[in-house]
């Protein structure tokens, strides 16, 4: 018989009652360190004062208006981004999926109103935008398209690191915009270049398309800037944004310039929560925090800290770990052994850690993590290894 919670995760058998920073409690009682947060939601960790006290305060007066009004909170989070980013406009969501679907919306009525046929949008191998219909047709891997055709048209998907590939995709005229993750999560941590960036920046340029970049789950700090995009020092025509920007409660956003957001007139799109006042006014105090040149700074003294742990981890267990690889606070295990056999190891030993594509374990600490934290994490992620026994 079907379960009354629809079977399409296979869950961990644990079960968290609360948690406070980077840990959570199992209701046996047992605390797990948690370097997951939510596959990089709580980016400021469980029951941050500042967050529980946004809410609670919104919370006291007003939850739902629908946009058919003007929204306080959500007018104050805009401007805050557009202040922070490249972003001249931002429409907000409830996901990184809805993100996707408005991303893709605008980029396709963009060239419609310039009478264009161009609607193909060039991705990438090992890419993840999302479970939706656009999202799936995107990534294109057979993993999430199968039995679900016959898939949304208009997308090509390249080869990962294929530069010839891309330069010959580019010049197609059907083709009017590129969309990648500048470093892709459930792919298994792989991040773009910078110089490759920059050059996607130059090929759209030269091409006329738009570039589309997901960063739902590698922004608002992960990587130790705002967004991973300002390392190479290149902007975005479209910027799909989600998971730390709510710190936990759900919301989205679409971050676009004018010149791409210019066809999206009133009727052309909508949704019911997206913006709402909970959601936007737990936002505000999330930026308010992330955008800090000083909270940055300390992002990456910590990230420093825990690549260099996680070095010292691969170098004691050849049979288990090839090496470390990500950006900031969203790094890699790459496994010799089966990345979800470390992650169970990892769960004998109560640190939560998240599996990925390529054979990678993901550490997606909160940004808020402690000295003592990581310190704590390397040991019992030393420790899960040394219990594991590997099997050639």
């Amino acid at each position: 018989m079907i379960p009354s919670v629809l079977p399409t995760y296979n869950r961990a058998p644990l079960s968290f009652v609360s948690g406070e920073g980077s840990w959570l409690v199992e209701q046996d009682g047992r605390r797990f360190l948690d370097f997951g947060a939510g596959i990089a939601v709580n980016a400021l960790g469980h029951a941050h004062p500042d967050l529980v006290q946004a809410l609670t305060d919104q919370a006291g007066k007003l939850w739902h208006v629908s946009n058919l009004y003007q929204i306080e909170p959500q007018q104050r989070l805009a401007d805050m981004l557009v202040d922070k980013t490249f972003a001249d406009t931002v429409f907000f969501t409830n996901s990184g999926t809805e993100s996707c679907e408005l991303a893709v919306k605008m980029a396709r009525k963009y060239r419609h109103d310039r009478g264009e046929d161009r609607p193909v949008i060039l991705t990438f191998e090992g890419s993840f935008h999302g479970r939706s219909s656009a999202g799936i047709a995107a990534a294109g891997s057979e993993k999430m398209t199968r039995g679900f055709g016959p898939c949304l048209p208009g997308f090509q998907s390249l080869p990962w690191g294929d530069h010839e590939a891309l330069k010959s995709a580019a010049a197609q005229p059907d083709v009017g915009a590129i969309l990648i993750e500048p470093v892709q999560g459930e792919g298994g941590i792989r991040p773009l270049p910078d110089q490759c960036l920059e050059g996607l920046r130059e090929l759209c340029d030269e091409h006329g398309l738009l570039l589309i970049l997901d960063e739902v789950q590698c922004g608002m700090g992960r990587t130790g800037k705002l967004f991973a995009h300002e390392w190479a020092g290149v902007n975005p025509d479209i910027m799909m944004v989600a998971k730390g920007i709510g710190g936990g409660f759900p919301l989205g956003a679409v971050l676009a310039t004018e010149k791409a957001a210019q066809a999206m007139t009133a009727g052309s799109h909508g949704s019911t929560y997206g913006g709402n006042p909970l959601a936007c006014a737990v936002g505000c105090k999330v930026m308010e925090i992330v955008a800090d040149d000083a909270f940055l700074s300390q992002v990456n003294r910590k990230a420093g800290q825990l690549r260099q742990g996680l070095e010292g981890v691969v170098a004691s267990h050849p049979d288990v770990f090839e090496a470390v690889r990500g950006a900031g606070l969203m790094l890699g295990l790459k496994c010799k052994a089966a990345n979800t056999d470390v992650v169970q190891a990892c769960y004998d030993e109560e640190i939560l850690t998240v599996p990925a594509a390529d054979n990678v374990v993901r550490l997606l600490p909160p940004l808020t993590v402690t000295d003592a934290d990581i310190s704590e994490a390397v040991n019992r992620l030393d420790a899960a290894a040394s219990g594991m026994t590997v099997h050639g």
